[in-house]
């Protein structure tokens, strides 16, 4: 992959995020990173100082859409790069290959059961290779969400809830793990008076905070040491909401932020792109 420095440049801006890894020359290969990619979020996952950057992008198609409910196609893409940093984007260094990469196509269902209130459903059915080992799994997940609309002042919370699960199982068969979480979180405007228009889209500054409960521990195995098992993570931080998709509509870039979470070992610095909670 030799695209132009700028749209790199672009295409890394829009979407990246890292999670907690192992080294290419590690003899116990790690699949959750890349396998579980899409439903981990993007961002700086740090774990015992092992780290691999990943890529999201949140490609997805309206099927059909009335005033109640919509159905979409989701087809995300998540490209890994192992031995980048964060701090090699100032000085032009760029990846200079794909270390693994997964593509976890799924149908996604919106309803409206009131005016305040949407139920979301989703499922899941996908694939992940990493090139370096040349293994490959097939991955699977499944959820369901609920987001109330709060009337409170002008600030406008979303309380949001959902529960999901996320499996994968390597094509040798050797190799399979599932996790299963509850999150619950809120998401507020700061005032009504801060937004303001930017080349025709309305920007509002929104803060938030979650909490994410795993019923089976996820598991990240380390080169050295014992493997990190987190049962439990919190998360606060900050986002623009735009009116409406910037950049290209089919990637859905409606939010642009940053957060920050911890939780069983693991710190993260994300990068979001979208709905953060």
């Amino acid at each position: 992959m030799s695209p132009s420095r700028f749209f790199r440049s672009l295409l890394l801006f829009c979407c990246c995020g890292s999670l907690a890894s192992l080294s290419q020359a590690d003899e116990r290969e790690d699949f959750t990173h890349y396998a579980f990619a899409n439903y981990l979020g993007s961002g700086l996952y740090r774990t015992a100082n092992q780290n691999t950057t990943v890529i999201n992008v949140p490609i997805s198609f309206t099927l059909s859409e009335d005033e109640h409910s919509s159905l979409s196609l989701r087809t995300p893409i998540s490209l890994g790069f192992f031995n980048f940093k964060w701090r090699d984007l100032p000085e032009g260094d760029f990846p200079s290959s794909v270390g693994t990469a997964t593509f976890t196509p799924g149908i996604e269902y919106r309803t409206r059961t009131a005016a305040n209130h949407e139920l979301q459903s989703y499922v899941d059915l996908g694939y992940g290779n990493n090139f370096s080992s040349g293994t490959d799994v097939a991955i699977m997940s499944a959820g369901v969400s609920s987001l109330l609309d709060v009337d409170y002042k002008q600030v406008r919370p979303v309380w949001v809830n959902r529960l999901f699960f996320a499996g994968y199982s390597s094509f040798d068969g050797g190799v399979s793990e599932t996790y299963s979480a509850i999150q619950s979180g809120i998401d507020i405007g700061t005032n009504v008076y801060w937004r303001w228009d930017w080349l025709g889209v309305e920007v509002e500054p929104r803060l938030f905070a979650a909490g994410y409960w795993y019923f089976d521990k996820l598991r990240f195995v380390m080169p050295i040491g014992e493997d990190v098992l987190v049962s439990h993570s919190l998360e606060v931080g900050a986002t623009l909401a735009f009116s409406k998709p910037i950049l290209w509509e089919w990637m859905g870039i409606d939010r642009i932020g940053l957060s920050y979470r911890a939780g069983d070992g693991v710190q993260a610095w994300r990068l979001i792109f979208e709905f953060p909670i």
